[in-house]
């Protein structure tokens, strides 16, 4: 039978040591037997995803677990966000990230305009695009608050090299300390001035208000780029797979690198997202595909919000719904390898991405046991399995030992 290789990602699952733990992580407390099993019987190593230099963003992070070299391939989030979208950026074109989020005063309060609906956003998206959009500037809808905007060629001089700053990085700062920077910021800092003017007495704020729901009184751009060039996932490690995730950034990864990408009913990107659906859809991809790539975003967002429990119950339902369903579906199987990992950290003490580097576990053919007890980030600081690189890492998992 053909080898089937699964990587398990939850996003910013790693984290520091926490006081109200015990300065153990959430990865040491929560209940995580599947991934404790592969840890006993696999073996656990730890990797950089984010090269020096580089922002410790998931883009980066995936590009590498993908076994793509970021310095060599990246170029900004936007790009990837656009190719799920069906959005064709020409040469010169630049895409960026279009979060809604929520102000006060000079203070960002939420990246996220209270995790607004994608219908809700969609509609401002719209609105937005129909009072500030012009040929050469499109505002297109996404998921929830991740949404996108592409300047043409003939007004996206210099766009590329603006600095811009994620609005999850800087919750509770001061706007006008951290907008967009350089010579080319002009005519983002205009667009992001205007958004604040229009959006606050738009009809689904009005709604938001009422049912005392974070309004998307502002958008924030940032994470911008141009078409990156990459060679296939089968070009370069002879597979043909599946990628499934509930964020436009991780799908279109998957469509400019050439997977299928599955779209799961009700997986949402955010707490209440559907674990279940996931794996299922996963598995049934298999049954033609041999890789495929699951992501859960949920960690990250409980990371993001600073929300031990709610990052907690995420770690315990990825490990349950989507680990436990591929070691329960390959319990009797030999022609299998599962590599599981989070991105990066995203602790929930500093509410935003670190560039430390995160443990992994390997589990299955060829794959000898290292004699480690759990899958945590302490536990796997004793392995001498260690990616420096971390695009090598899919090598490896990929070819090692077969």
């Amino acid at each position: 039978m053909d080898m089937k290789y699964i990587v398990l990602v939850g996003d910013g699952m790693a984290d520091y040591p926490v006081k109200e733990l015990g300065e153990r992580t959430p990865l040491e407390v929560a209940p995580t037997p599947n991934m404790d099993f592969i840890a006993q019987h696999g073996r656990l190593g730890q990797i950089r995803t984010v090269p020096a230099k580089m922002q410790p963003a998931s883009d980066v992070a995936n590009i590498s677990i993908l076994g793509y070299d970021p310095p060599a391939y990246y170029t900004g989030r936007g790009p990837l966000e656009a190719a799920n979208l069906g959005v064709h950026l020409e040469e010169g074109d630049v895409a960026f990230r279009c979060n809604l989020i929520t102000t006060s005063g000079d203070t960002l309060l939420d990246y996220s305009a209270g995790h607004i609906s994608s219908k809700e956003s969609s509609t401002l998206m719209k609105f937005l695009d129909a009072e500030l959009g012009t040929k050469e500037i499109k505002f297109y809808p996404g998921v929830s608050y991740r949404n996108l905007i592409l300047f043409k060629s003939s007004v996206a001089q210099g766009l590329d090299k603006v600095i811009c700053r994620p609005p999850h990085d800087i919750t509770g700062q001061k706007i006008f300390k951290n907008l967009p920077k350089g010579a080319a910021a002009k005519l983002l800092l205009e667009l992001m001035s205007r958004s604040r003017e229009i959006l606050p007495d738009h009809e689904v704020n009005h709604v938001r208000i009422d049912l005392k729901e974070n309004p998307a009184n502002m958008i924030w751009l940032w994470g911008q780029g141009k078409k990156p060039a990459m060679p296939t996932f089968k070009e370069k490690f002879g597979l043909e797979g599946s990628v499934i995730s509930a964020v436009d950034l991780i799908k279109g990864l998957g469509k400019i690198i050439g997977l299928d990408v599955i779209n799961v009913k009700g997986a949402t990107g955010y707490y209440d997202t559907n674990y279940q659906g996931k794996a299922e859809a996963a598995l049934k991809s298999l049954k033609t595909k041999d890789f495929v790539f699951v992501h859960v975003e949920a960690p990250d967002e409980a990371g993001h919000n600073g929300d031990l429990r709610e990052k907690m119950l995420a770690i315990e339902r990825f490990d349950k719904y989507i680990v436990g369903a591929f070691l329960e579906a390959f319990k009797d199987k030999d022609n299998f390898r599962i590599l599981v990992l989070p991105d990066h950290a995203t602790p929930v003490a500093r509410k935003t991405h670190v560039a430390d580097m995160v443990c992994f576990g390997i589990y299955g053919k060829g794959i000898t046991s290292g004699n480690f007890t759990a899958y945590n980030e302490n536990e796997a600081r004793k392995s001498e399995l260690v990616f420096q690189k971390g695009h090598e890492l899919m090598n490896y998992f990929i070819k090692s030992g077969l």
